[in-house]
């Protein structure tokens, strides 16, 4: 399922116009930014979580020549399932 396929379901489901869809779904992306930029963690009870992470920095190899590099440490997002969600997949 693409962007504008989600659009449409929602669309449909909310009883909603697409453009009313997909100005929602915006909003949402946008919070869940807004608050992963500020080290926020979202909460959806039932459906999960979203968090930021900070990987270690670390040596890597250049895979063309072998050379060693050095990875600089990076924050990076989190997504964990919720129950509800897990059992629905299941």
């Amino acid at each position: 399922m693409n962007k504008s396929e989600l659009i449409a379901k929602i669309a449909e489901n909310a009883e909603l116009t697409k453009a009313e869809a997909g100005r929602a779904l915006k909003s949402f992306e946008e919070a869940v930014t807004e608050a992963m930029k500020n080290g926020d963690k979202i909460s959806i009870v039932g459906f999960g979580s979203f968090e930021t992470s900070v990987r270690a920095a670390r040596t890597g190899r250049n895979p063309q020549t072998g050379q060693e590099i050095q990875i600089a440490e990076a924050t990076v997002p989190k997504f964990k399932a919720g129950k509800t969600l897990k059992d629905s997949v299941n």
